[in-house]
């Protein structure tokens, strides 16, 4: 999946990229309150 542009992660603050269950999301261990999520396909129950 391609990051979209609204999504802005700065390394310098120590926001990481990661995907999960195939969404992309932005967490920061240094202030876990930058939190950042894009959708993915929808998940089959």
């Amino acid at each position: 999946m391609k990051v979209k542009a609204s999504i802005k992660a700065d390394p310098a603050k120590g926001d990481i990229i990661v995907r999960r269950r195939g969404r992309i999301y932005v967490i920061n261990k240094k202030d876990p309150n930058r939190k950042q999520r894009q959708k993915g396909p929808a998940r089959r129950k």
